[in-house]
């Protein structure tokens, strides 16, 4: 069998450059993407556009729109491929330690902004922003994770922790170590959230009994449970809002 041909711009043959950069015409590209990218905003560019601007810091000279290209296809959109695991990325013929650091750094950046959104703020009156990083943190995870936000009498979120990972499918979660933890935080209500990375939030019947060990596990000690989302991929579903509590 054939080796498939590499991407444009990406044959494995060194190309020649001159010593201060890369050719006019990129050097040209780069210019207007980034004034463009400063005029509109990320608004002003498609996914793939916005993608070459990451990979420039990484792939300094050459041409990085066959790359963006590859990423986009193989993931379908910007916050599907910085939420990629690293081996998948690599896969991706001209993806190397660079790339992967860049990419990573802005999912970092994304996750920290949004964190910043909810954190110390008193959640009821945040909903949307701490739906919105729920979303943000999880909706592209490969595995299933459990995350616990502990509030405090005041319902201000002091802390948001990964409890669980698991599989694709499940996630091993215990009700005592649930309850351990916030008590050790002074927690006097949580919030669980997990993802589902089949992308169909619909909470499963399991998803439904362990939440419900879990109020019955804190009710003792006078912590509230709010609530449990489950967060797919467009869309979330509460399971107080659903009847399920």
């Amino acid at each position: 069998m054939k080796d498939a041909p590499p991407l444009p711009g990406f044959s494995e043959a060194p190309q020649s450059f001159p010593a201060t950069g890369a050719r006019p015409d990129q050097v040209n590209h780069r210019a207007r993407l980034r004034a463009r990218f400063m005029a509109g905003g990320a608004d002003a560019l498609p996914d793939y556009e916005l993608l070459e601007l990451v990979l420039f810091r990484a792939i300094p000279r050459r041409d990085v729109k066959p790359l963006a290209k590859a990423l986009m296809a193989r993931f379908g959109d910007f916050n599907a491929v910085i939420s990629a695991p690293t081996a998948r990325l690599t896969e991706v013929q001209g993806v190397g330690d660079a790339v992967v650091q860049e990419l990573k750094i802005v999912e970092a950046a994304a996750h920290r902004l949004a964190r910043a959104e909810v954190m110390g703020r008193e959640v009821i009156s945040s909903w949307d922003a701490l739906v919105r990083y729920c979303r943000i943190v999880l909706s592209h995870a490969p595995t299933e994770r459990f995350r616990i936000l502990f509030l405090d009498r005041r319902n201000i979120l002091i802390a948001d922790e990964v409890q669980q990972s698991g599989t694709v499918d499940h996630v091993p979660v215990y009700p005592r170590e649930v309850a351990r933890r916030a008590l050790e935080l002074g927690a006097s209500a949580l919030i669980l959230v997990h993802n589902h990375p089949s992308g169909d939030p619909t909470p499963s019947q399991a998803d439904v009994d362990m939440t419900r060990t879990i109020e019955a596990a804190l009710r003792p000690l006078d912590i509230v449970l709010h609530d449990h989302i489950v967060v797919g991929k467009g869309h979330e579903v509460s399971l107080r809002a659903g009847g399920y509590l």
